[in-house]
């Protein structure tokens, strides 16, 4: 194949973007969400199902993190770099794939934006499924896309490819279930139309159900976890909604990645940049009216998912719209922006837009990697380290930051005093052999040794103080990361 300058161009953009969205990944830390991928990685394949069953999440990722585990062993950084070569693979999909079916202007700009949005630089090395989940959705899409097109021929490759991709998404991440539902409900219904205007049951309608069947039936074996699921979540998930707060919240999230306190970009910078975006592309809507049936596509898709999880929420009385869970999407989304600025847009405008988000990216990678190095990060976890004993016990409240010290010391029995009776605690169990869910501390009023207090709130280490008898304070230290804002104190205490 010969390279153009575009092509060369091109090249840069993702040799130079792959190396700018790993900057910040190399480091130990962790957080909650994190530490249970971790936990959960350390069991074995029919562990995982079990667990995972009672999470709130498919297991594909974890399956993943498991052959991962066994042959880099249990490396916090090996896992990052997964999550970095999936976000990688999606900008790379600019140059093999969006610039051979939509040319290579929108090849070139997808790939730009797959680096160099501030969001997908947020998520690059989480430890989590969602740049996996963002790849293998905007891969289904793809082939979605080329079976539309291609309709005229029988193209069992793409039909394969299509199905595997939708199956994967949906073993993913919810999200990615419900988008894989619409996508293949579009297709269902473009082919029918087809069929009744041809008057006959079409090739491609046989492969859809073909296709369907296939996906239902390798989905079975997760629908009873998947049913389980729905009653947890039911009964407990944790979003919480407010308006007008969690709408410019979701807003900002999707092109910058700021979510809660994790603030990574000023949130009117944020604001004003996801608006001219929004401007921009509402503009060129109106300038260019003609219907172009792929952004049509993905915007489209990204708008059903948005509609589905408010209906599910309202029907469940439980918010299920998480900013962070449209990075499922977020693909389609990036397309459809690319898409617009090459055929609608005009050039110098999407210039300055495009140099906008490099810039912004900078000081979004610049303010991940200070945050993610923080030499305050690993000293809490360094402290426990250099002095726990292998007899010590570590005994701790329902804090995010209690269970990134249960995954850290898995070989010291781990106790989760259980005080509110939180709902889904059995999921848990991807925290090892040596964690246990108490709630109560009837099983430590005997126990003679060392106690390791993990806790924020200094109820809890009264409560603690109450209930058990002849201990002695040794030392107490207080921890501040900066790494997902994780705040917390640790006392040493000696029962006898």
């Amino acid at each position: 194949m010969k390279l153009d300058k575009k092509d060369i161009l091109h090249i840069m953009i993702i040799i130079i973007g792959m190396i700018f969205i790993m900057l910040s990944i190399f480091h130990t830390n962790l957080w909650f969400d994190e530490s249970y991928s971790v936990g959960l990685a350390n069991h074995n394949f029919l562990e995982i199902w079990q667990i995972g069953s009672k999470d709130v999440h498919p297991i594909l990722y974890y399956f993943i993190l498991h052959i991962i585990n066994f042959i880099c062993g249990n490396n916090i950084i090996a896992y990052r770099i997964f999550s970095w070569i999936c976000a990688s693979i999606i900008g790379i999909l600019g140059f093999t794939h969006i610039r051979k079916d939509f040319g290579k202007d929108v090849g070139i700009i997808f790939s730009f934006l797959a680096f160099f949005l501030p969001v997908n630089i947020v998520y690059a090395g989480e430890v989590r499924m969602y740049t996996l989940a963002m790849l293998l959705v905007t891969l289904m899409a793809i082939y979605a896309y080329r079976i539309y097109k291609n309709k005229n021929e029988k193209n069992i490759k793409n039909w394969v490819l299509f199905a595997i991709f939708s199956l994967l998404s949906a073993y993913t991440h919810y999200y990615a279930l419900v988008t894989a539902g619409i996508i293949n409900i579009i297709l269902f219904i473009y082919f029918i139309k087809e069929s009744i205007i041809e008057k006959k049951f079409t090739y491609n309608l046989k492969i859809f159900f073909i296709s369907a069947v296939a996906q239902i039936i390798l989905y079975i074996p997760w629908v009873i976890a998947l049913l389980a699921q729905i009653k947890h979540v039911s009964s407990g998930f944790w979003i919480v909604f407010s308006f007008p707060k969690s709408v410019i919240e979701f807003f900002n999230f999707q092109f910058t990645g700021n979510l809660g306190d994790e603030i990574y970009l000023n949130i009117i910078v944020a604001g004003v940049f996801g608006i001219l975006i929004c401007i921009y592309m509402i503009c060129a809507q109106i300038r260019n009216k003609q219907k172009e049936k792929p952004e049509l596509f993905s915007i489209l898709v990204w708008i059903l998912l948005v509609i589905a999880v408010t209906i599910a929420s309202i029907l469940m009385k439980k918010t299920i719209v998480y900013a962070r869970y449209m990075l499922c999407v977020t693909g389609l989304f990036i397309f459809f922006i690319s898409y617009t600025m090459v055929k609608k847009g005009n050039k110098y405008i999407t210039t300055l837009i495009l140099l906008i988000s490099l810039v912004l990216s900078i000081f979004v990678q610049l303010e991940l990697s200070k945050v993610n190095y923080d030499e305050n990060n690993s000293k809490g976890i360094k402290y426990i380290g250099e002095n726990i004993q292998e007899n010590d016990i570590i005994l701790h409240e329902n804090d995010t930051s209690s269970f990134v010290v249960d995954v850290n010391f898995p070989n010291n029995k781990a106790y989760f005093w259980n005080k509110q009776n939180w709902s889904g605690v059995e999921a848990y169990e991807a925290y090892g052999n040596n964690f246990s869910t108490e709630s109560n501390l009837e099983k430590l009023k005997n126990y003679q040794g060392r106690i390791w207090i993990i806790y924020t709130n200094n109820q809890f280490i009264e409560d603690v103080s109450k209930e058990l008898e002849n201990i002695e304070i040794i030392q107490t230290n207080s921890y501040e990361q900066k790494y997902h804002n994780m705040k917390y104190k640790v006392t040493l205490m000696e029962k006898d």
